[in-house]
């Protein structure tokens, strides 16, 4: 039963690594928007004691500096930390049907290869984000 008096929240933290490269465009205004997908590992031992692998594929949306910082830095199996807001969003597909995407909206990227980290110390772009007012986000169709 929902409780109106509880607070809505929507935070997301998860780390990864990306399954292919960044992904850089910009929106008719010229905002730069970046996009990748990484795959966060949780490994187990089920109950025959046999070492199991659970992945989980999350795709990610930065924006402004940060989405040119990730763009920069990043590439194929780049560890990242991710932290932001779910977002959902619909897509066209076959057949005039629409498929919905869940995705992160990042607020805060930290970059965990030593040497991205190295290279990058002196950019407070790299970890911090803070949308302009009115700003949706996340990527639309008009992209």
């Amino acid at each position: 039963m929902f409780n109106s008096r509880l607070p809505n929240l929507n935070k997301v933290l998860i780390g990864g690594n990306l399954t292919k490269d960044p992904e850089l465009r910009f929106t008719t205004s010229g905002v730069p928007v970046v996009n990748f997908r990484i795959a966060s590992n949780k490994r187990y031992k089920d109950n025959f004691g046999s070492y199991k692998e659970d992945v989980c594929y999350i795709g990610v949306v930065a924006w402004q500096k940060l989405a040119e910082s990730c763009s920069e830095f990043l590439k194929k199996g780049s560890a990242v930390l991710v932290e932001g807001e779910l977002k959902s969003r619909f897509k066209e597909v076959e057949n005039g049907r629409k498929r919905n995407y869940i995705e992160i909206k990042a607020s805060q990227i930290q970059f965990l290869d030593r040497e991205k980290r190295k290279e990058s110390e002196d950019e407070e772009s790299l970890y911090d984000f803070h949308p302009e007012e009115g700003e949706e986000g996340f990527l639309s169709d008009s992209i």
